[in-house]
């Protein structure tokens, strides 16, 4: 694998949930049988993935810090976006940010990666800036994880 840029790369939208938190689950909704929506748009996708809090032990023998993973989060992406009102993905983001839904996502990247995930839209916010400035929004997803009953998956990776 060679690195790429961010060039070319897509994120699309549903409010389906899939039967099975794995590539076959999330297929049945963005692939070609399913009916999911790009955002168009995007100028920044910002960063996302799982972080571990740091947990530490003092024993006061030797003086030492011992560190541990403990919880973890599957992370917040900020999607810098150009507002299109006519955009259906965006159309479908800032409905969701009113819900307390979980929706899905995909993410796609120029050479056919793919990461889903769940995730809850917290925020839709606007930024109309000054006279040299495209009309813009900054929408808050926090990625979610699925029950301990199915597994508890956060980010499923399909890699090309």
């Amino acid at each position: 694998m060679t690195v790429q840029t961010a060039a070319g790369a897509t994120l699309h939208v549903s409010a389906s949930t899939p039967v099975t938190f794995n590539v076959a689950g999330y297929d049945d909704i963005f692939g070609s049988t399913g009916n999911p929506t790009l955002v168009g748009e995007i100028t920044d996708f910002g960063e996302f993935g799982r972080q571990y809090n740091l947990v530490t032990h003092n024993p006061v023998s030797t003086r030492g810090t011992r560190k541990f993973k403990g919880s973890y989060n599957e992370g917040t992406m900020d999607l810098q976006i150009g507002v299109d009102n006519d955009d259906a993905g965006q159309v479908i983001m800032k409905a969701a940010a009113l819900s307390d839904d979980d929706y899905s996502f995909c993410v796609t990247l120029q050479n056919g990666d793919r990461f889903f995930f769940q995730a809850k839209v917290m925020s839709w916010r606007m930024a109309v800036g000054s006279v040299d400035s495209i009309v813009s929004a900054t929408c808050s997803l926090e990625l979610t994880t699925s029950s301990e009953a199915t597994g508890g998956v956060g980010i499923v990776e399909d890699l090309a």
